[in-house]
């Protein structure tokens, strides 16, 4: 019989954000197709009574908890520590986490510690003959795997966006205290402040319901013989200001600085999408002035509706990887797009 443990640290509010959300359902789902198990919830924060009352329908038989001023920000020292109690408390033979960047920092360092395995970058978690099961893509999503151990506890870190999150109803909670001595050697590093972008800075937003990709079209010569780059800046930002979409983009443009040609001055390697790039899961992605070669609509696998602008009909998005393909001018579509949004 497995003891399945969701693990989960508190938001700025003191609430579970949506990774940690969407590892509860899978949890959930798999506590249901394994007869005998057992669901258990541990939470690392400040306060964690808020995060459990949430979560209070969830049908856990324990909520555990590590609480303190000194678990309030993401520290390697002090989270491994915690995950480490959490882990024993709880007597965890599978352990499910979102892979978000506080868990990837201190997964192995606890598995380690734990005596267990440890596999990241799941997308999915089942029961298969009666055994949990995780689903892992390999050479840039083209090839699927399905995986499974014996050794225990089995550490999994799911990634976003795979996962229904719960949305039960909250309640009223009855939270576990783990105690966790917290050496002064493990508590050097402090958080001093937060430097961020605006978010009209931001342009990569992986939360977004729709994706914008740039292709490097853009910057080439248009109709008239002549590059408009700082046109085509702002036209692109504009409609991310005004749809809060994210960014993606081909690899031909973000390479274009490494060749002397124009390019998009907000534009780097972290927005690539494709074989090379990101993978990312928007329910909408919208792909202007590129083709839709191979190596990039790779990274299109788990847009929900997919539509394109380009010039040629015969490009590769016409060949059944859009949903949608307008042959259009994308400067000429976009600025009306842009008109449209600005006179709601």
């Amino acid at each position: 019989m497995e003891t399945i443990l969701v693990l989960a640290h508190t938001e700025a509010d003191g609430s579970l954000g949506k990774a940690a959300l969407e590892t509860l359902g899978a949890a959930k789902t798999l506590s249901a197709s394994l007869a005998g198990s057992t669901l258990v919830v541990g939470l690392i924060g400040t306060e964690v009574q808020a995060a459990a009352n949430q979560i209070a329908a969830a049908g856990a038989a324990r909520l555990l908890g590590v609480a303190g001023a000194e678990f309030a920000q993401p520290r390697y020292s002090s989270d491994v520590l915690a995950v480490e109690a959490l882990g024993k408390a709880a007597a965890a033979t599978i352990v499910l986490a979102p892979a978000t960047s506080r868990m990837n920092r201190v997964l192995a360092g606890a598995t380690q510690r734990l005596g267990g395995r440890i596999d990241t970058h799941a997308t999915g978690i089942a029961a298969a003959d009666g055994k949990p099961a995780v689903t892992r893509w390999y050479y840039r999503q083209r090839m699927e795997a399905v995986l499974s151990r014996t050794q225990r506890p089995w550490v999994v870190a799911l990634e976003s966006g795979c996962s229904a999150a719960f949305a039960g109803a909250a309640g009223q909670a009855s939270v576990e205290l783990v105690s966790v001595a917290l050496p002064a050697a493990h508590q050097r590093t402090t958080v001093t402040g937060i430097q961020a972008p605006s978010a009209d800075e931001q342009t990569i937003r992986p939360d977004a319901k729709l994706l914008f990709v740039a292709g490097a079209g853009w910057t080439k010569k248009q109709a008239d013989g002549q590059a408009h780059a700082a046109e085509a800046e702002q036209i692109i930002l504009g409609f991310l200001g005004q749809t809060k979409s994210s960014l993606g983009s081909t690899k031909s443009l973000v390479d274009l600085s490494g060749e002397g040609q124009q390019v998009l001055k907000f534009m780097s390697h972290l927005n690539q999408v494709g074989q090379t790039g990101s993978t990312p899961r928007h329910a909408k992605g919208l792909a202007t002035c590129c083709h839709g070669e191979e190596p990039h609509t790779v990274g299109w696998r788990f847009i929900n509706e997919r539509r394109a602008i380009n010039l040629n009909a015969a490009c590769s998005w016409a060949q059944g990887k859009a949903d949608v393909l307008y042959v259009a001018d994308a400067f000429a579509v976009m600025r009306k797009v842009n008109e449209l949004l600005a006179a709601k």
